[in-house]
């Protein structure tokens, strides 16, 4: 006869939650790279995060931010080591700040190391769509600085050393041994720290996420590539084309970057390892035809055979705040005609020149609040944090980009059907 052993139900089901959390402890710890320049440093104050409240499609996304007293959460099992420029600046020394995730990750642009990071980038909404998705502990790798270019300064060892160009050459820019000198120190810079910082990571993980276990190893799960305005308003090495060329004016950047793919998958030894491209949206639906040949040539890169798969592009046009940017063009009215009382000009309301500097900035303040309603005011300062160049400082639109960014790497790996 068989004897049944009779297993109370709150048993057999703490039983089952601790063989999940030991099989979830098991796993490879998932290691995601970040890089790029200032929109992947990202330029949106804490202050405009309740802007996302105003909106059903990203008030979740507040509710993960901010805890009900308005304080700022620490993003469970994630964490992050964000590597840059002292304070934010591009020359001199860098400095990494790391820690569990929350805000504050973004620009360090004159940061006060003592208090609270202000800024956020994509990084916050990307470790956390993940985290909701995984349920497991994620490392986030982030190297970015201001103003770098793809075609030096994060040009990689495929993409050989920088050749001036053309323009280069007519306005005498490397001529001298100095200048060739630093041209050279320049070029790859960023690609080499990236690469370096990402090395000095994972020898080691616990000095970044405590609770790492060795024996389970990790995985370099994806990579995000946020970077473009310097190499897309770069005319010295991206000469306009004519209208009837075949080659697109930014070719090359399609081929540096596809050869930066396979170098950092052989640098890191992670030849299958996703990327992602984060194809730059200033500007929106409206941009103008230099952006959008930009677009084409950056997403064009997904296309190569060899990438098909496991390299996505995906547009942030779409997150690009038209509200927002309707303000945006109004104090941009109120910069020209700043430019305009500073001359001399019969067509202007300084014809004869004799407005004096206080003058001016009472015609101005008069000026903005012909040109703003309240409603204005009111969504400028609750939205908008920074400039055009940098999605205008906007809260809403970085965490909207993070979280397509982890989309897109999510259905790469299986686990969502895609949008």
């Amino acid at each position: 006869m068989i004897k049944l052993l009779r297993i109370p139900v709150h048993t057999l089901l703490t039983l089952a939650l601790v063989n999940s959390v030991a099989d979830a402890a098991a796993k490879p710890l998932k290691v995601y790279i970040l890089a790029g320049q200032s929109n992947m440093e990202g330029h949106a104050r804490v202050e405009v995060l309740d802007y996302l409240g105003d909106d059903p499609k990203t008030a979740p996304l507040l509710a993960e931010i901010k805890n009900s007293d308005g304080s700022h959460r620490l993003i469970r099992n994630t964490w992050i080591s964000f590597q840059t420029g002292l304070r934010g600046k591009i020359d001199g020394e860098n400095r990494e700040v790391l820690g569990q995730l929350s805000t504050g990750y973004g620009s360090q642009a004159n940061r006060d190391y003592e208090q609270p990071g202000e800024k956020i980038g994509p990084e916050l909404a990307f470790g956390i769509t993940l985290q909701n998705e995984l349920h497991e502990p994620i490392l986030i790798i982030k190297t970015a600085w201001g103003g770098q270019s793809l075609h030096t300064n994060f040009r990689s060892p495929s993409s050989g050393p920088y050749v001036p160009s053309n323009d280069d050459v007519a306005r005498g820019k490397f001529e001298t041994e100095e200048q060739e000198e630093k041209l050279r120190k320049t070029t790859g810079a960023r690609y080499r720290q990236m690469i370096d910082h990402v090395k000095l990571v994972l020898e080691d993980i616990q000095r970044v996420y405590p609770d790492y276990d060795s024996k389970n190893g990790y995985e370099l799960a994806g990579f995000v590539w946020f970077q473009g305005f310097n190499d897309m308003v770069g005319r010295n090495v991206y000469p306009l084309v004519k209208p009837d060329s075949t080659v697109p004016r930014f070719a090359k950047y399609t081929e540096w970057f596809a050869n930066l793919i396979r170098d950092t998958r052989q640098d890191l030894s992670a030849p299958d390892m996703p990327f992602i491209i984060g194809v730059m949206g200033v500007g929106g639906a409206d941009a103008n035809e230099g952006n959008l040949e930009f677009r084409s040539s950056q997403a064009a890169v997904a296309d190569i055979p060899e990438f098909h798969g496991n390299v996505v592009a995906v547009p942030t046009a779409p997150y690009w705040d038209e509200k927002l940017a309707v303000i945006d063009g109004k104090r941009g009215q109120i910069r020209q005609k700043g430019r305009q009382l500073r001359t001399k000009n019969a067509k202007h309301e300084n014809a004869d020149g004799k407005m004096t500097p206080h003058d001016i900035k009472q015609f101005l303040a008069k000026y903005e609040q012909q040109l703003f309603t309240p409603e204005d005011f009111a969504l400028d300062k609750r939205g908008k944090s920074n400039q055009g160049y940098h999605y205008l400082g906007s809260a809403k639109t970085f965490c909207q980009i993070g979280q397509a960014f982890a989309e897109a790497l999510l259905t790469i790996h299986g686990h969502r059907s895609g949008k």
